[in-house]
């Protein structure tokens, strides 16, 4: 028995998708961080406040590069998702006129083997 403001699959699954672009986000920021850090760790010539000054613009830099990738690879995904909904909505139509073809055919023969 499931209530009136119970939530629907897709609800949760959109939800879980959700949760998980979050945490890979979360991750790659992490990484990033990482990146940044061993990359001013080996600037040991810097001060203090110059590392935390370059790590921060190599941080944001590296950031920036994944945010333009993932946009690029959603508008890809985007793309590929229509052409492929095209692609799809054109072998149904084949489909379906291949089978009416086929009807048709075994109309035409019924009927040519009951006059016959």
């Amino acid at each position: 028995m499931s209530g009136a403001g119970a939530p629907r699959p897709g609800d949760i699954a959109m939800g879980i998708n959700q949760l998980e672009g979050y945490l890979l986000l979360q991750a790659e920021r992490d990484r990033t961080s990482d990146r940044a850090r061993r990359f001013a760790g080996r600037l040991d010539w810097l001060t203090v406040a110059q590392r935390e000054e370059v790590e921060r613009l190599y941080a944001q830099d590296q950031w920036d590069l994944t945010e333009q990738t993932l946009r690029k690879v959603a508008r890809r995904g985007e793309e590929l998702r229509v052409e492929y909904q095209q692609i799809y909505h054109r072998l149904r139509l084949r489909l379906l006129v291949a089978a009416l073809l086929g009807v048709i055919a075994l109309t035409v023969v019924a009927a040519t083997l009951a006059a016959g």
